[in-house]
């Protein structure tokens, strides 16, 4: 039954859905007609006013170009992510788990349990091992004439995206550990409800609540990829394995001078890495590892890469790679922040939040919360930026409800994550390197969407 929803899905979006950035395009119009027909302009009282108004956010320093030093970061966190994962002890790990599955249905529990295990420690390493993963799965696969269907393994490659926020670089609760990150993205009433001023990981990452919902995902995603596996010849479709774009380039041969020497000398990307360990070691003692944010997260990230890779030559050989991925980041996020932009300065995303939080009270509101986060990250699939938005709203409807600010953080959290299922935004590094089709594979992830909802519900009500 599981598996013919899937198929169902996957036909109805293969017929239906457009190119991502064509979403993006499509989201950006319907967002400015809501805000021009619904939103609210002080001191605009003409339909020219109001266009105006909304044009001003759309292209202003809150609208296209407020996620610049946001979109660095997570541009930052796909390439060294990337470059870690292309590293050899990670790919000779890869090669190592994909020779494991004797199944179409193992393989594809595999890929979706791998993706999900290094999503939780960083969404850009999970992502790049996820689609790695998948590769070399499909590929192992056919040696053993054992028949998997690409766009399910490619949808399990993309099943970190589904657990992140929940992990160790998960925007919301990352930007809320210090003072200072709190400040900048709450109101002074609400900055000044918290009791400590920030919340620790302790409290939101490393609670019982988060365990128990991260935890029990790890277990639920492996097996309903197992139940989604089709199961007759006439349904699989074999996952492109000629022309491998994902390999590293590593040049051999003499050495030609002190250039080429030094680029592959472990001397210059060792001396980088110990300063960048003693950096996060530093980090660490002075102001805490429960106060980690995404520049540290990406430190800890450049450092593993460059130790893992040993030369200059082999991490910007996979950090070229991995760039290419940013693409999408690059011409995407703009349009995703004028969205924001405009459905900010409307006071429509206030609005919806407002009246979540008006129907709400200290049982139903994490769940509320949950519901709009995950409508807020179809329009807005950025974790930092919906928080910068959500964020302040969720802290004070919880305040009004008398459910913690870490519940409330992580609410936001969990439903941000959970319509990447549905938003392929970020799915665009793995379809490059999978060569799969983002409708191809969301039927797919809809259904694992819609049970680990169901689980992050019950979460969310016990604890």
């Amino acid at each position: 039954m599981i598996a013919s929803l899937g198929r169902v899905l996957t036909k109805v979006f293969t017929k239906t859905a457009p190119d991502p950035f064509v979403i993006a395009v499509g989201l950006t119009l319907l967002a400015a007609i809501l805000a021009l027909v619904f939103g609210t302009y002080p001191g605009a009282t003409t339909s020219a006013e109001k266009l105006n108004a909304m044009i001003d956010a759309w292209r202003g320093s809150d609208g296209l170009w407020k996620f610049l030093a946001f979109g660095m970061q997570m541009s930052l966190i796909l390439v060294t992510g990337h470059a870690l994962a292309a590293s050899k002890p990670i790919r000779l790990l890869i090669g190592r788990l994909a020779g494991l599955p004797s199944s179409a249905p193992a393989a594809a529990a595999l890929v979706g349990l791998v993706a999900a295990i290094f999503g939780l420690i960083n969404w850009g390493l999970g992502l790049i091992v996820g689609a790695l993963f998948a590769r070399e799965v499909a590929r192992v696969c056919a040696t053993k004439n054992i028949s998997v269907h690409g766009p399910l393994l490619a949808a399990a490659g993309y099943m970190g995206l589904l657990v992140w926020h929940g992990g160790f670089s998960g925007s919301a609760p990352l930007k809320m550990t210090t003072e200072a990150q709190a400040r900048d993205v709450l109101p002074a009433s609400v900055f000044e409800s918290l009791e400590t001023g920030a919340v620790p990981l302790s409290d939101t990452l490393l609670s019982p609540m988060n365990l128990f919902i991260s935890g029990g995902l790890l277990i639920i995603i492996p097996i309903v990829l197992w139940l989604l596996t089709p199961k007759h010849d006439n349904e699989i479709t074999p996952m492109p394995l000629d022309d491998d774009a994902t390999e590293i380039e590593h040049i051999a041969g003499e050495v030609s001078g002190f250039p080429d020497w030094i680029e592959r000398s472990p001397i210059v990307v060792w001396a980088l890495a110990l300063m960048l360990v003693y950096a996060f070691v530093r980090f660490s003692t002075k102001d805490g590892f429960m106060s980690l944010g995404p520049n540290e997260v990406n430190i800890a990230m450049l450092a593993l890469g460059l130790i893992m890779h040993g030369s200059v030559r082999s991490y910007m050989s996979a950090a070229e790679d991995g760039a290419r991925g940013c693409a999408g980041i690059i011409l995407q996020f703009p349009l995703y922040a004028g969205i924001m932009g405009m459905l900010a300065s409307s006071g429509l995303i206030n609005d919806f939040s407002r009246f979540m939080a008006s129907v709400a009270n200290e049982t139903t509101a994490p769940v509320l919360t949950l519901a709009s986060a995950a409508i807020v990250n179809v329009f807005v699939p950025s974790g930092g930026g919906q928080w910068g938005i959500q964020g302040p709203i969720a802290l004070q409807t919880g305040a009004e409800a008398g459910v913690a600010p870490a519940k409330m953080i992580m609410a936001v959290a969990y439903g941000d994550q959970l319509t990447n299922m549905l938003q392929p935004f970020w799915a665009l590094p793995l379809l490059a390197i999978t060569r799969v089709k983002a409708r191809e594979i969301v039927g797919y992830t809809a259904v694992v969407m819609i049970v680990a909802a169901l689980w992050m519900v019950v979460g969310l009500l016990v604890f």
